[in-house]
């Protein structure tokens, strides 16, 4: 109770509440309604670079001022529940859009006003996924992030005052052909934390652990299935194959440990057949993503959180007919130790 008492003493505050809803927005990225574990995460990300960090930022305050102004449902405000989407969206137009993708560049003007649209745009999209899966009691994740940035990046090809990097373009299988590679212990390591990294774009394993101990303030199993998921994602690229550099880089790693934290215990109570069915969702996100690279080729659009988003929504939606699993609803989810707590005090009534 003495946690909780201190996570939230400045959720209500007249004067810094902003904040705290900004840093819970960035924290929501990764499931965490605790501005401390944002600030963390942010920190792990301006060490890797200040441009992606100040957008981030940005992004965040933006998609939650929108909210407010638009009197959206204040509860899903203090929660940093409009924030997440912009924030992502702020760094991800940054990143496709720099000769250095590991640090960004900073914006020019006409970059700078793309990104408050956007970043206004995922905010005013959030309630429309909410109306769409709301009733059955599915989140909408990050999915208005996902579409606004596949919208507003293909845009960029039409207009001249704003250059896209030669990032903008998925992995093709026609680059990584030859024989199967050597792993060493770098791929292992790098594969791993750099997978939780690139949840935020960020091409350094030390971000990665930052972000990984970010998540462990709110809640350790969160943290043990994020990394669960990241690994698992690496065990499977590396059992099929894949590229060296694409597991160094964290590109199997990043949706399947998202797809760990969503269905380890945040949307599901945790137990054995939640916890197999995580497994199976983590592993099958590893794939996806890549199916997902071949199919988005063509247009040059990146995968981003999509593998995710879209196990996650089909794991989510079968709930219904696989009573093994106990579904919590998203407005009910907070942490999955308190979930199980919560559950396991109703069994006892």
């Amino acid at each position: 109770m003495a946690s909780t008492a201190f996570q939230d003493q400045f959720r209500d505050h007249p004067s810094f509440g902003f904040l705290d809803w900004v840093l819970r927005g960035i924290g929501q990225v990764v499931f965490q309604n605790n501005p401390l574990s944002g600030a963390v995460i942010l920190a792990g990300i301006f060490y890797n670079s200040w441009i992606y960090g100040t957008v981030c930022l940005l992004g965040t305050i933006i998609s939650t001022a929108t909210a407010l102004f638009f009197k959206a449902d204040k509860g899903m405000i203090k929660d940093g529940l409009f924030g997440f989407n912009g924030a992502l969206i702020a760094i991800a137009l940054v990143a496709y859009t720099s000769p250095n993708f590991t640090t960004g560049a900073p914006p020019n003007l006409y970059l700078g006003l793309y990104i408050v649209l956007c970043a206004a745009f995922t905010a005013v999209i959030v309630p429309a996924f909410g109306a769409i899966l709301g009733p059955h009691k599915v989140p909408g994740l990050t999915m208005p992030f996902v579409l606004a940035t596949w919208f507003f990046l293909g845009a960029l090809f039409s207009f001249t005052t704003i250059d896209v990097s030669n990032a903008l373009k998925p992995t093709s299988p026609s680059d990584f052909t030859g024989p199967r590679p050597d792993y060493t212990g770098i791929t292992w390591f790098h594969g791993i934390t750099m997978g939780i990294a690139e949840i935020f774009f960020q091409d350094n394993w030390v971000t990665g652990i930052v972000i990984l101990i970010g998540i462990a303030i709110n809640t350790r199993i969160g943290a043990a299935m994020a990394l669960m998921g990241s690994t698992l994602a690496v065990v499977t690229a590396m059992f099929y194959g894949a590229h060296d550099e694409a597991i160094r880089d964290g590109l199997f790693g990043y949706n399947a440990a998202l797809t760990a934290m969503a269905l380890g215990g945040m949307f599901l109570v945790l137990n054995w057949q939640s916890f197999i069915y995580t497994v199976i969702g983590v592993l099958v996100t590893a794939r996806v993503w890549a199916s997902l690279g071949v199919f988005l080729e063509p247009s040059g659009m990146p995968v981003l959180t999509s593998a995710f988003v879209f196990v996650t929504w089909l794991m989510l939606l079968a709930m219904n007919g696989l009573p093994g699993l106990i579904p919590v609803a998203p407005a009910d989810a907070t942490t999955p130790e308190d979930n199980l707590r919560r559950y396991r005090e109703r069994q006892r009534k």
